[in-house]
């Protein structure tokens, strides 16, 4: 399969790079970028020396080819879709720009108008443990975003079984390292300003609310904090249950969920340096970790994943395994690192 990758100097393209050059079923054609066009792929992505000669080559000369992976910044996609949709059948975006099914709410996030709302709905939302019937024959794929497929992950056992108390919001408290800010981000992600700093940069109304909303159909609340760490994403989400729960009854509600799925891991144990999700041991992998901690009538759930690949790469090629027909672990067989 041809695939191209639009956008392609970021820090999540060369998580995609790197997959997709190891991926048994892919070929990739062209990775482009304006900045750096004729430019070596390993320049930008020093790990990929000796792996590919690629050269990085412009947008607007994207060959034909089977899948297009748009990696460009949020707003992007959406203005230039038709180009990419001419140059290959299949799109897979990694941005915001049509996760949502309504323009509203992201208007309400971005602050600017959704200029093709009559494209929302021909998108799948690509999270296979939610979606994977749909994305067998889907051609256009929204990636969701690190924070929001760690949250849904968390939440979605109970919410799918109606056990939550919808009456009370659900609240979410995110953490992420630097790299979820992207490759050009501002002086706030220099290494004098971030190192050390647990900076709360959204305490309420973080974008990604509106995705776990919609995708759980849960009132949300979420708030975000950077902390000293390059990679990885682990939320805390606390609701109300509609009648309390041991671990015994929420361990089988989730293991039940969760049976035969191959990214996703119940990691709930009562003693242990990794007894909860960490975000750490995932790194490079393309696991979710999910747990859980009664109280009460209230549970606390916890979700970690590596944002560059669950929470994004990872994700995006587990949809295209999905859409060919291969084995959803195909290119994504490496399990993490320990210790590090």
């Amino acid at each position: 399969m041809r695939a191209a990758v639009v956008g392609a100097s970021g820090y999540i393209a060369g998580e995609l790079l790197r997959l997709l050059l190891g991926h048994p079923h892919v070929e990739v054609v062209a990775a482009t970028s304006t900045r750096l066009a004729r430019r070596r792929v390993d320049g930008a992505h020093p790990n990929l020396r000796g792996v590919t000669d690629l050269r990085f080559t412009a947008p607007d000369s994207v060959p034909p080819c089977d899948v297009v992976f748009l990696a460009m910044p949020h707003t992007a996609a959406m203005a230039q879709l038709d180009r990419y949709t001419a140059a290959a059948k299949q799109v897979i975006d990694l941005s915001a720009d049509f996760r949502l099914r309504e323009p509203g709410p992201f208007e309400r996030h971005f602050g600017v108008a959704h200029t093709r709302p009559d494209e929302l709905s021909t998108f799948v939302y690509g999270l296979p443990e939610l979606h994977r019937a749909r994305l067998t024959t889907a051609d256009r794929v929204a990636v969701p975003g690190c924070m929001a497929t760690a949250a849904i992950l968390a939440l979605h056992p109970l919410a799918a079984n109606d056990l939550l108390d919808r009456a009370h919001p659900v609240t979410v408290d995110a953490r992420t390292g630097s790299s979820g800010s992207g490759r050009q981000a501002g002086p706030a992600n220099l290494h004098a300003e971030r190192s050390g700093a647990m900076r709360v940069f959204a305490p309420a109304g973080h974008r990604h609310q509106a995705e776990i909303a919609q995708e759980t159909g849960l009132p949300v609340e979420m708030s975000a904090t950077g902390v000293e760490a390059v990679r990885g994403v682990q939320v805390l989400c606390r609701a109300r249950l509609k009648q309390p729960m041991d671990d015994g009854a929420l361990r089988a509600v989730y293991r039940s969920c969760y049976a035969g799925e191959p990214f996703v891991r119940v990691v709930a144990q009562h003693r242990g340096a990794f007894r909860l999700p960490e975000p750490k041991i995932l790194l490079g992998s393309n696991y979710c970790d999910v747990g859980f901690v009664p109280s009460a009538s209230t549970v606390v759930l916890i979700a970690a994943l590596d944002n560059l690949v669950k929470g994004g790469a990872g994700n995006a090629v587990q949809c295209l395994n999905i859409r060919a027909g291969w084995p959803e672990r195909t290119g994504l067989e490496f399990p993490g690192l320990h210790p590090i």
